[in-house]
């Protein structure tokens, strides 16, 4: 029985005025894009790295980290111990690029480097992603929110996209990055909140979740055995299975990638005062996201400890997925039959700050991008800054019913997994992204027309492995056509789909520089759009 009551319900309301408040407080200081977008660089490091860290923690955070280690081990936590050595590279090699070209949108980069054609179809990539994450990220609070306070998920839905709407479409980046520093604080004291209430309800406390988990094999590095539920641990090292170092060299490729190519970050970073701020902010970001996201999958650690204690049905079903109970349900199940009044309206508010923050980041992303790299770029090139501000606005607010269809469509399926499906995805629709960019940075070769194949290439591999995924090619596909059983199961599982992001971005860097260095004769002026041909501002800090 839910615990949310009348105080709880004044709480949110006062937490979604407050939050829709901020927007008309920024509307009339956007006269250009460049106050609309990016503050007119003016953002100190402090405040915006609790930005970014908001954006980098989602519902997606809150809800599937908790349910991953409840009911599997610790094997997708290990990506986030590589964001420092990430943050390190990208913050040496490829963000400088951007602060020098005093950039909106990452894309512009590309236009320079290898044409137009390149930048829109990174742009057009982009887009397409944003719009995916921002849909899952206010469906999957809309889960919750429903489990906690009884209400319709499409409530939740309809409320949260006009809050969110509200202040972004107004309000720009200066009242993102506001809300966001007030909403990282927030989702803290949701978080801890729970922590504490679920460490009270544990015989022992903490130090029986550390010694219960460790004698159930929680801390695995793994996931369980489909045949006998048991968690086994990953192998090492292997390409067409999860393996433990591969984790490591997605979670650095992941990061690498979040820090040359989205706009999400870049847009934040070249916001700072100056590229000392901007490094500090970067480092902020990384300090206290890698904290938090080992937090909530301890905290689903602690969810399995304490149903251990207090056996439940519904839990049981939800750790074994009987009947179909998802994971994800787990600390949404914990927080309706265990938060005070009061304390479960301060709860939800976190939880929906951490969903609020990072759309609302992706939805003034998607905004620049599509104003910056598409319409300025080809639809409407001279026009005023006071037009692209009103573009930009009805774009965001485009955007936000997107959201707002793309959530309720998700909730109407109701097959989604988390974190694993997560994962998938991404590698599925990364289109090659940072494999362009790492050509751009580190080499002197290709151009519009090669980089042009090297997309075709992955985008057709790309297809393939999610048909496969997807069960459409199958070995008994390939022996039907008299193919060897071992070259059957070959192609139809080459690799882990986790990996197909990996190997789209390798596919298109080499074939790429391979194509450049047989058929490109002509050099061109590469001046400050590699490492190797950067050149040295004389008033750069």
């Amino acid at each position: 029985m839910s615990h949310f009551g009348t105080l709880d319900w004044c709480i949110l309301a006062v937490y979604f005025i407050g939050i829709a408040s901020i927007g008309p407080i920024f509307a009339r200081r956007n006269k250009s894009t460049e106050g609309y977008f990016l503050g007119n660089r003016e953002f100190p490091a402090w405040l915006l790295g609790l930005a970014m860290f908001a954006t980098s923690i989602s519902s997606i955070t809150v809800v599937a980290y908790p349910a991953d280690a409840y009911k599997t081990g610790y094997l997708r936590l290990l990506p986030v111990f590589m964001l420092p050595l990430g943050i390190y590279i990208a913050s040496k090699i490829f963000l400088p690029f951007f602060r020098r070209a005093q950039c909106t949108s990452t894309f512009e980069y590309l236009e320079g480097r290898f044409g137009p054609g390149v930048r829109v179809y990174a742009a057009i990539a982009f887009l397409i992603g944003q719009v995916m994450r921002i849909s899952t990220i206010l469906y999957l609070v809309s889960l919750l929110f429903q489990q906690m306070t009884g209400a319709s998920p499409f409530a939740c839905i309809f409320i949260g996209g006009v809050v969110i709407a509200f202040y972004t479409v107004l309000g720009g980046i200066r009242a993102i990055v506001w809300a966001q520093f007030i909403q990282s604080f927030l989702l803290w004291f949701g978080a801890i909140t729970c922590m504490v209430v679920l460490l009270r309800g544990i015989d022992g406390g903490f130090s029986t979740v550390l010694s219960t988990a460790f004698a159930d094999g929680k801390f695995t590095l793994g996931d369980p055995n489909p045949a006998t539920g048991v968690l086994e641990r990953a192998p090492w090292f292997s390409i067409q299975d999860k393996a433990i170092l591969m984790m490591f060299v997605l979670g650095l490729l992941n990061w690498l990638t979040e820090y040359s190519c989205n706009q999400n970050v870049i847009q934040k970073y070249v916001s700072a005062k100056n590229p000392r701020e901007a490094t500090k902010s970067i480092w902020i970001c990384c300090f206290c996201s890698v904290p938090t996201w080992t937090f909530f999958m301890f905290l689903g650690t602690a969810l399995y400890v304490y149903f251990k204690q207090h056996p439940d049905p519904q839990a049981l079903a939800i750790l074994t997925g009987a009947g179909n109970a998802k994971a994800e349900s787990i600390l949404p199940y914990f927080c309706v039959r265990n938060i005070p009044t009061g304390l479960a309206g301060l709860v939800i508010t976190g939880v929906l700050s951490a969903a609020m923050s990072a759309s609302s980041s992706s939805i003034s992303s998607i905004s620049a991008v599509s104003v910056t790299d598409i319409y300025r770029r080809l639809i409407v090139k001279n026009g005023s800054d006071a037009h692209y501000v009103l573009v930009a606005r009805l774009i965001s607010a485009a955007s936000c019913l997107l959201m707002m269809g793309g959530a309720c469509l998700f909730l109407s399926l109701s097959k989604l997994t988390l974190q694993d499906t997560g994962a998938k995805l991404a590698a599925l629709i990364g289109g090659g992204l940072f494999g362009i960019y790492m050509l751009g940075f580190l080499t002197k070769r290709g151009n519009g027309r090669s980089v042009a194949i090297g997309i075709v290439a992955t985008v057709a591999f790309s297809a393939y492995m999610a048909a496969a995924q997807l069960g459409w090619i199958s070995k008994e596909l390939y022996t039907g056509l008299g193919v060897s059983d071992g070259w059957a199961a070959f192609l139809s599982k080459p690799m882990h789909v986790y990996y197909v992001g990996l190997a789209g971005h390798l596919l298109i860097f080499s074939l790429v520089y391979v194509l450049a260095v047989l058929f490109e004769r002509k050099s061109r002026d590469l001046t400050n759009y590699t490492i190797w041909t950067t050149q040295p501002l004389p008033n750069e800090e």
